[in-house]
């Protein structure tokens, strides 16, 4: 029989041109993604290169790449180093077992792979996690003693902040680096032959006796290194009551740890003296006793103490250590020099009882900066793409001589409101490019109608700061377009919106930015870039991109700060005030640290948080030291960023400063019209507070004892939440004038009761004395409530309020025809010998007005109440018929807006797109004076007054326009009157 097979097909020979092609698409490829990495990092060169912060960045990618570069060698070398000693001294002639045989045949033809791969493996991760650390070296290296030693070991305390996380993280980088290196080296000693496990004996040869032992021996040094440090991180460490060591941890965890660290450096030196000697059981033995002592001193001998001595004895042995702990926390916090005042308040009210606090009665803010967002739109948005933040800002300016608490906001973009049709790419990025101008309301007046009163606003801006001659365009604010794209040559066309507003008829005026706020797009390879940055190829084929143009992007005023100056955790409310003839964001910056010996920890995010603040999202969230190092000001036109050392004396910030040189300017260069607005900041009293709940007491036993413990209240209208502090111009008990401040209440921590406790005020007031703070900014003073005299806390005068029968009469009343009531913030005032409490009442009328306007205001004091129509009658009818008080409303007459409707502003042509406004006619402006006509009598019919106000501004400029056509033409002549 005769078979036959056919012969094997030949390999087939890669094609030339496939392996080119194949080769072309990889380089291709690879060119790409490191030019989208180049756009994307040279991009963000140019961000702060125009910002004048470019050192920042270089400073970051300097230490990230020297830092990767030392962990990828500080892990590379290491473990590279272990693999080819015990690969060089494998024994020649080793007998090996079948399956060792078949390891080697498979690990052979990739071992030089492996002997450069592994170690650049992990080198890459140890240089990653290595960069992310930059900081903790760069602050060790830079650290600033504080002169200040902690009680236990007499070290600086800069040691904890700048020292401690370094020397953490190399040592457990060296015992991560060791560990690995001796794993590695038993792996490939095992392959090659040099250990030998068989028949119930383990055989290692003398070269990889001498390697295993040394690199075991390094890593049980590494060890002890760490057990030594542990000793310093008792500082910081929490425990059931206090930060910091107490009895069992001075006297019995701490010198454990002294004695393990002392043991596991013995039994360091017994493996280095089996490399020598080749006796395996000394230090076996000796780590084995040494795991035996770690159980025994290290935790059964703390827990003896703890429960045989400390427990029984708390109180005579704990108190050295509560004592530490309450001082370190007091000092870390700021809170070492508050100020306590006796308080016995008055609870009966008398006529005439607040004459003495006129001063503080004229300026208690019935303008709630937290419900008046959608009235402060409705008068003063224009447009539906100009909008205002929600909750508005708090701020003083001097109006006729005297200093005046104010309600304030900017108008800016808000792009969501814009018409759907009018979204083009040109419009959202070349035309609707700036908000424009500054609201402010006095925070203690009001109208007959309910509504603030204003001393800034309008497009274009007038009143009290127009006064002052201010940049009134807002390019860099808390709400912008994702990019916009500005600049032109001189004597082009200007493009961008400034305002809907225009002179001899316009609809609108035309501007163009004039600053340095963004990098320059003028050239083809920036547009390039940027194109790809922001995916959109209308940057590169624009015509309206010309050699003079700038890309303004990242202008929100918390970014930009916290990109420069990326060590700081920033206040959450930034606000707008016009300094020195421009618009300027005030910005907050806090130094912190988790590291500061004995000072108990505070989550940061639950602090701050209320019912304003509800949800922060931080980076840092566990402190134990805090300070307002710096205020930062970011310039509404141009978004420049400019930082002044605040706290000069703070170590964290003249650390960072030796980080970041010549980035922050001196308190001395700060205007004294700057230093008018500074005020202390919200998120620092509000951690201040969170620690005085408990740390309001100053000894350790009183803090032992926990029985005068307080909490801040949960804010009456929100009861989910606590209730945010608040800025007032007011006189404390024992001053002399009126300062402004910000306060807070405080009540019994745990169970039901609802009175005060504690009233704690900070004084906010810079002074206006340039490059100069005044003496008292920033002194806390907390009145103690008297136990001898009950003063209900918020909640319960809310409650009282609520189930008041005349008051709840009333406010039903007020909801007749489905109308919302709005309680404002209930306000806490120490005046007329007690406590005061003023709350106002918004209404919000569906048939009427569609914004909240203030109607009633509430006052409480004792066990009394009242409810009228403003403060000064309120306070009349609580105090006897004359409180004797001035107030902001003394001479309002209050009217019913369901009858006599406030007039809105006058309402101009949106808009579109980027051209001057057309011509007008004389016979357009007369129909559109027609069906203005029409439209008031339609509204007045159906009992639509909000469509009223609107026509009837319609009918107002139409009726302008006619005028101007008149004074031109004299077509009125022409034209048989109406």
């Amino acid at each position: 029989m005769v078979t036959s097979t056919s012969a094997p097909t030949p390999a087939t020979t890669p094609s030339p041109f496939r392996r080119i092609v194949t080769i072309s698409l990889a380089v291709i490829a690879a060119l790409v993604v490191a030019f989208f990495v180049f756009a994307s990092l040279y991009t963000d060169f140019l961000w702060f290169d125009q910002l004048g912060f470019e050192s920042v960045l270089l400073t970051q990618w300097t230490a990230r790449v020297v830092m990767f570069v030392v962990g990828f060698a500080g892990m590379a070398v290491p473990v590279w180093l272990a693999i080819f000693l015990a690969y060089r001294l494998r024994p020649v002639y080793a007998r090996l077992s079948s399956q060792l045989d078949r390891y080697q045949e498979v690990v052979e033809p990739l071992r030089r792979l492996a002997m450069w791969g592994i170690p650049v493996f992990f080198g890459f991760f140890a240089g990653f996690a290595a960069s992310s650390q930059w900081e903790t070296a760069w602050l060790w290296a830079n650290g600033t003693p504080t002169s200040d030693a902690d009680p236990l070991f007499g070290l600086d305390t800069g040691f904890y902040m700048f020292a401690m996380p370094f020397y953490a993280g190399v040592v457990g980088f060296a015992s991560a680096t060791v560990l690995i290196s001796l794993l590695v080296t038993a792996l490939v000693a095992y392959l090659y032959g040099s250990v030998r496990i068989g028949q119930g004996e383990l055989r290692i040869s003398k070269p990889a006796r001498i390697q295993l032992a040394i690199t075991a021996g390094v890593y049980l040094l590494v060890q002890a290194a760490s057990l030594w440090l542990d000793r310093y991180f008792t500082m910081v460490e929490q425990g059931s009551r206090i930060t910091g060591p107490g009895y069992a941890g001075v006297n019995a965890v701490i010198p454990a740890q002294t004695i393990l660290s002392i043991v596991a450096a013995l039994v360091a030196i017994l493996f280095f003296v089996t490399a020598v000697i080749g006796r395996w059981r000394y230090p076996l033995i000796a780590t084995a006793l040494l795991i035996v002592t770690s159980l025994v001193i290290g935790v059964g001998y703390p827990w003896a103490v703890t429960t045989f001595q400390v427990r029984p004895n708390e109180q005579a042995l704990e108190m050295d250590y509560y004592q530490r702990n309450v001082d370190a926390t007091r000092a870390a916090y700021g809170l070492d020099g508050i100020e306590k005042v006796p308080f016995a308040a008055e609870t009966d009210a008398a006529a005439g009882q607040l004459r003495d606090d006129a001063d503080t009665t004229a300026s208690i803010r019935l303008m709630d900066p937290g419900i008046i967002g959608p009235t402060v739109q409705q008068l003063q948005q224009y447009r539906a793409y100009y909008g205002f933040e929600d909750t508005l800002d708090v701020d003083r300016y001097e109006v006729d001589g005297e200093t005046q608490d104010t309600v304030v906001a900017v108008r800016e973009l808000d792009m969501d409101e814009l018409d759907a049709d009018a979204r083009t790419w040109n419009n959202t990025t070349l035309v609707y490019t700036h908000g424009y101008g500054m609201v402010a309301a006095k925070g203690n007046e009001r109208t007959n109608e309910g509504e603030p009163v204003f001393i800034e606003g309008g497009i274009p801006s007038s009143g009290a700061l127009s006064d002052l001659e201010y940049e009134p365009r807002v390019y860099f604010g808390e709400n912008n377009p994702e990019y916009s794209i500005v600049g032109a040559p001189e004597g082009a066309d200007p493009v961008e919106l400034d305002y809907p507003a225009g002179e001899e008829g316009a609809s609108q005026t035309n501007t163009t930015f004039s600053g340095d706020g963004g990098p320059s797009v003028g050239s083809f390879f920036n547009r390039v870039l940027y194109a790809l940055k922001f995916q959109s190829e209308q940057i590169l084929f624009s015509d309206y991109v010309n050699e003079e143009s700038q890309i303004l992007y990242d202008r929100d005023p918390l970014t930009r700060v916290q990109k420069a100056a990326p060590y700081l955790t920033l206040d959450n409310d930034p606000y707008p005030s016009v300094v020195d003839g421009r618009i300027v964001w005030i910005v907050d910056g806090y130094t912190t640290s988790a590291t500061y010996p004995y000072s108990s920890q505070v989550s940061l995010s639950q602090a701050i948080s209320d019912s304003t603040n509800p949800t922060p999202n931080l980076l840092i969230d566990e402190i134990n030291y805090i300070r307002n190092s710096v205020k930062a000001t970011v310039d509404a036109y141009d978004g420049s960023v400019t930082l002044y050392a605040w706290d000069e004396e703070d170590p964290v910030l003249e650390t960072w400063q030796k980080i970041y040189p010549n980035t922050i300017k001196p308190i001395d260069e700060m205007s004294g019209e700057l230093m008018s607005h500074v005020r202390y900041p919200t998120d620092l009293f509000k951690v201040q507070r969170a620690m005085l709940g408990t740390y309001h007491v100053d000894n350790a036993r009183a803090f032992y004892q926990r029985d005068n413990a307080w909490t801040t209240p949960n804010d009456p209208t929100s009861d989910q939440q606590l209730q945010p502090p608040y800025y007032l111009s007011m006189r404390m008990p024992g001053q002399d004038e009126a300062t402004f401040s910000m306060f807070t209440t405080f009540i019994p921590d745990g169970g039901t009761r609802n009175v005060l406790m504690g009233y704690l005020a900070v004084d906010s007031d810079a002074g206006a004395d340039a490059g100069s703070v005044r003496e008292d900014y920033g002194k806390l003073t907390m009145l103690e409530i008297s136990a001898d005299t009950t003063v209900p806390g918020p909640g319960q005068v809310q409650n009282s309020f609520n189930s008041d029968s005349q008051i709840a009469n009333e406010m039903n009343i007020l909801t007749i025809g489905a109308s919302d009531v709005s309680l404002g913030n209930l306000l806490t005032l120490p005046v007329g010998g007690g406590l005061l409490y003023v709350q106002p009442v918004y209404v919000q009328s569906t048939g009427g007005t569609s914004y909240p306007l203030l109607r009633k205001v509430l006052v409480a004091f004792g066990d009394q109440l009242a409810f009228e129509d403003t403060l000064a009658e309120a306070l009349d009818e609580l105090f006897g018929g004359d409180s004797g008080a001035d107030t902001g409303d003394e001479d309002v007459t209050p009217v019913d807006p369901e009858t006599e409707q406030p007039t809105e502003p006058e309402q101009p042509e949106e808009p579109t797109q980027p051209t001057p406004p057309s011509s007008d006619t004389y016979e357009q402006a007369l129909a559109d004076a027609q069906t203005a006509i029409e439209a008031k009598k339609a509204a007045l019919e159906e009992g639509d007054m909000v469509a009223y106000a609107e026509a009837d501004a319609d009918l107002t400029e139409a009726v302008e326009r006619l005028l101007a056509f008149l004074d031109d033409t004299g077509a009125a002549e022409e034209t048989p009157a109406e």
